[in-house]
């Protein structure tokens, strides 16, 4: 069974993980898709993704060229600027920060719960 991801604990993380593959390697869109969910996120939607590339290109974390293809229309690469590499590392320490105080909340024991007992 594929697990499902809440789409607005992704929304919240999904910029820094596109700074990320795109600080690894140039990608076109449906490309960065594909490596998102060779990544484990399966339901991930190009909806979600595509106006976030536009929204990070707005901003200048990243760039964009058209490559001919020659398999159909231009294929628009992005790759990450020196904002975008900046972005990254601070989104990256703000991440890894909150995830230190959550993870051990999240994953400590629950307390059993209490036995019902009727008053007779």
């Amino acid at each position: 069974m594929t697990p499902t991801h809440d789409p607005q604990l992704l929304k919240g993380v999904l910029s820094l993980l596109l700074l990320r593959l795109l600080a690894e390697r140039e990608s076109y869109g449906y490309e960065v898709v594909q490596r998102l969910r060779e990544l484990g996120l399966t339901d991930i939607s190009e909806g979600s993704v595509y106006p976030a590339l536009a929204r990070l290109e707005r901003e200048g974390r990243v760039e964009a060229r058209l490559v001919a293809s020659r398999s159909g229309p231009a294929r628009k690469y992005y790759r990450s600027t020196a904002a975008g590499t900046q972005a990254l590392a601070e989104g990256t320490a703000s991440w890894l920060s909150l995830a230190e105080v959550v993870h051990p909340v999240l994953v400590r024991r629950l307390p059993d719960p209490p036995t019902s007992t009727e008053d007779t």
